[in-house]
């Protein structure tokens, strides 16, 4: 699973995940992407899964990033504990994830095994998401 080697702090607050992407929004390496259409963390096992479905439908063509990574650590106490007493041990790490950030590219295949790839991947993941490509991204922009 990902994870940071070593972090500043141990324990993090919750946060806020109000508002839009502003960075991580545009496909920098790939040609086609997988964009985020709604707030969510993402956890480390299903960017694993998700990496795993799509390069397994590559087989070994081409080449997949990970734009995201999971720095949030997630508490928990264990279950029949009682209230109080500090906070829970870190359990898993999650990506925050904002509506327009592009968290998955492809490139390197041509364009209907790419988008099956990224629909594969799309599965794994516990938001709604859609597929990109650089052209559409670049152009949506331009609109706006």
């Amino acid at each position: 699973m990902l994870m940071p080697k070593r972090v500043k702090r141990r324990k993090q607050f919750r946060g806020r995940m109000t508002g839009k992407a502003l960075r991580g929004n545009k496909i920098a390496y790939g040609e086609y992407g997988v964009v985020a259409c709604e707030p969510a963390w993402i956890r480390s096992n299903q960017i694993e899964a998700a990496r795993v479905a799509m390069t397994r439908y590559i087989k070994r063509g081409g080449k997949v990033w990970i734009k995201i990574f999971p720095d949030k650590p997630i508490t928990q106490k264990p279950a029949g504990v009682r209230m109080g007493s500090g906070k829970g041990a870190t359990e898993y790490w999650v990506a925050v994830v904002k509506p327009g950030r592009v968290m998955f590219e492809i490139a390197g295949v041509n364009e209907a095994t790419a988008r099956e790839a990224l629909r594969l991947g799309i599965h794994k993941l516990p938001i709604k998401c859609k597929i990109v490509s650089k052209a559409e991204l670049e152009a949506s922009d331009e609109n706006k």
